[in-house]
């Protein structure tokens, strides 16, 4: 039997803005748990969650991590995240496998960016939430600012259960107005003494006590019901009244707390096991087809893995939690996604870097295995004969592309596996070679995050690498009607080479007119890859080409569109109309008229006006009101059009056209100019005109790397 069944187990996650004091607030839970007989800390680098090398060294968490504290007979699972949008997929996956989120406030700062980042993905998977007040004890707290900040950012549903009897150094009473007592600690902090209420804080203690009750009565029509006819609600009404409030977004309970000096942080842990919602509590998961998966101790098994990790000389970490039935060591398991049985031969509890050994987990509870064959992060596995596959993690797109390459030659199939095994334990980082640009790219959400993926592969898999600026993907096309011709002739003893192509070339628009003066026999449309369209018009007339060279013609067409006259990018949007030619009966072929195809659409593109596109991106940029001139005025030296200006949230959006061509750094920049307080996303919007004067600098510098070439 497991040592808690499902009612028992709580999993929550700690959210926050970086230097919010999530790490910190978990080593006092471990501390009060009695799980470690001393508090460590960030600044000490002796903390059970920032355990990692990396994050020793940089002083933040940058990884999840998984902990849990046994208290009053519940299991508390822990999860730590990190507090940068660089991470957010850490904090995503935690949240899917989460029952309750602890939303860390800095009293100093208010509500940060991060925060509201973050609340978006709380009201997409509709976690129950608690606020929590943090660094009271610091001289600029305050936090009847904070707390109207976090009523006007995420709406009246804040209710407040504690505040301080007062702030700053001397901050070490707080006035918890759900129990209508004060809790008064000691300079080391830990366990309080309880005390009456102050007479000069009974007004407003009284007040905030009836707004609490009156918040969860509105929630509720039976306790309404009982509020009016008593006037009051008790404690077990309270509690079932908060909890369902929870559940359903009503409420979110806002707490104080010193993590630092472990003040408040017991009153939390009280709470959530004596209110939040267990697993088997909230709404049931949906499979794929919107069925639901009740978690259920006594149901078919069923887990979802939301994180996995690469551990030198152990190998891959499963994290996962089960949304139904019991998992035992030895049991087998079915992966939906890739159609592979997985055998569960290690099950543990998580304590950071430690893994302790147990035979069972029931519904609700989070633990890892390892070395599983063929699953990842979002597979769902489940008893056999069951389609029980959970909806996956939808994670956001990158923000940043790096080209990447190993400083040594011969060492690119080990970078490719270093890079495989990151996307593996990171769904957030995208890798692709390009065969158009002919490299190696890397899609992040930031600098941070591009950051600890060169750390890990130079520290991990021992390999030096560089990145570089990822050349830009522009097009070729043409603005006006060009004619050509080209006569291949090669004679070399034998058989020769002959082939003479006349074409005119026209930029393709939906919807245009058939070539004027041309005998229209045929006709292709050619949806390109790259996007756009080549339109291919045979118009030879008294059999001046047969029509078995017409495919070679095409084919030398296509081949410089791959590899456009301007730039070697590609080209688009063109309609191309063969027209007339000579051929001759020993010494015409196929390699012919591929070349007199080539060269005569080449020498056609030159005359034909041709532009230059380059794809321009739209970048949404939130920002605080007080940044956005500074944010405008970056944007407008990126050669950006600045399309608007829109309050989102409490933010200001601000929405621009910027060429990709200018966005290189931009994460880096808008992070500095901004102190973190900004974010943006961008996607692509259209391709447009390059400037002349950017379009002939970048013809000369191919034509010298052409030239280079062909030496």
């Amino acid at each position: 039997m497991p040592e808690f069944d499902t009612t028992h187990v709580k999993s929550i996650v700690l959210l926050g803005h970086a230097g919010s004091g999530k790490t910190t607030l978990a080593e006092c839970m471990l501390f009060e748990a009695g799980l470690i007989s001393r508090r460590g800390s960030v600044t000490e680098k002796n903390s059970v969650g920032d355990y990692h090398e990396l994050e020793q060294e940089r002083g933040n968490s940058i990884f999840s991590k998984l902990m849990h504290a046994k208290w009053r007979g519940y299991k508390i699972n822990i999860i730590d995240t990190p507090g940068y949008d660089d991470f957010v997929g850490e904090v995503i996956s935690a949240l899917r496998v989460a029952d309750t989120g602890i939303m860390l406030l800095n009293a100093e700062m208010g509500v940060e960016v991060t925060t509201d980042i973050i609340w978006e993905y709380t009201e997409e998977f509709k976690t129950p939430m608690i606020f929590a007040v943090n660094k009271l004890d610091k001289d600029d707290a305050d936090f009847d600012r904070t707390v109207a900040e976090a009523k006007n950012h995420f709406g009246n549903k804040v209710q407040v259960v504690q505040y301080p009897r007062q702030q700053g150094a001397g901050f070490h009473e707080i006035i918890d107005v759900l129990r209508m007592t004060m809790y008064k600690f000691k300079d080391t902090g830990g366990k309080p003494d309880k005390l009456p209420i102050p007479d000069e804080e009974k007004e407003r203690a009284d007040q905030l006590h009836r707004d609490l009750v009156e918040a969860v009565a509105s929630n509720d029509e039976s306790l309404m019901e009982k509020y009016f006819d008593k006037g009051e609600l008790d404690e077990d009404e309270m509690k079932d009244g908060l909890k369902k409030a929870m559940i359903n977004h009503d409420i979110f309970p806002l707490f104080c707390l010193c993590a630092e000096r472990n003040m408040g942080s017991g009153r939390i842990m009280g709470f959530i096991d004596n209110v939040c919602p267990s697993a088997n509590e909230m709404p049931p998961q949906k499979n794929i087809k919107g069925e639901d998966v009740p978690c259920n101790e006594n149901g078919q098994a069923c887990i979802f893995i939301y994180k996995t990790v690469s551990e030198p000389h152990v190998g891959e970490l499963s994290y996962f939690k089960v949304f139904s039935g019991t998992i035992k060591t030895g049991m087998e398991l079915e992966n939906e996604s890739t159609n592979v049985t997985e055998k569960i031969n290690q099950l543990f509890f998580v304590e950071g870097n430690k893994r302790t050994l147990v035979n069972e987990l029931t519904a609700g509870d989070i633990g890892a295995t390892l070395k599983l064959k063929n699953t990842h992060v979002n597979n769902t596995l489940h008893a056999k004969g069951k389609n029980f596959e959970l909806k996956p993690i939808d994670f956001p797109p990158p923000n940043i592309t790096v080209a990447v390459e190993s400083s040594k030659k011969g060492e690119e199939e080990k970078l490719s596996q270093a890079l495989h095994q990151l996307k593996e334990e990171d769904p957030t980082l995208l890798v692709e070679f390009s065969p158009e640009l002919k490299q190696l790219l890397i899609h992040a959400q930031g600098d941070m995050h591009l950051a600890v993926a060169k750390w890990k592969i130079e520290h991990n898999s021992k390999l030096d690498i560089k990145f570089s600026k990822p050349r830009i993907p522009y097009r070729e096309t043409i603005r006006k009607e060009a004619d050509a011709n080209y006569r291949h002739k090669k004679q070399s003893g034998g058989a020769g080479q002959f082939g003479e192509v006349f074409m005119r070339i026209e930029p393709w628009t939906e919807g245009m007119a058939e070539p004027h003066g041309l005998n229209v026999r045929g006709r292709d449309t050619y949806d390109l890859d790259w996007g756009g369209k080549l339109v291919f018009y045979n118009c030879i007339v008294g059999g001046a080409i047969d029509a078995r060279f017409l495919p070679s013609i095409l084919k030398g067409v296509m081949e410089k569109m791959h590899n456009g006259p301007l730039t070697g990018s590609y080209a688009r949007d063109i309609r191309v109309s063969v027209y007339d030619g000579k051929m001759h009966p020993v010494d015409s072929n196929d390699i012919s008229f591929k070349i007199a195809g080539l060269q005569a659409f080449r020498q056609a593109f030159k005359d034909a006006d041709p532009q230059l596109l380059e794809p321009v991106y739209k970048v949404e940029v939130l920002c605080p009101d007080d940044l956005t001139g500074a944010v405008m005025g970056d944007l407008q030296t990126r050669r950006s059009i600045v399309e608007g200006i829109d309050a989102e949230g409490h933010f200001q959006k601000v929405t621009a056209k910027v060429p990709l061509a200018e966005m290189d750094g931009y994460s880096s920049s808008l992070r500095s100019l901004t102190q973190g307080r900004a974010r943006f996303r961008s996607t692509f919007s259209e391709y447009a005109p390059v400037p002349y004067d950017m379009q002939r600098k970048l013809m000369d510098e191919y034509s010298k790397t052409a030239k280079e070439e062909v030496v």
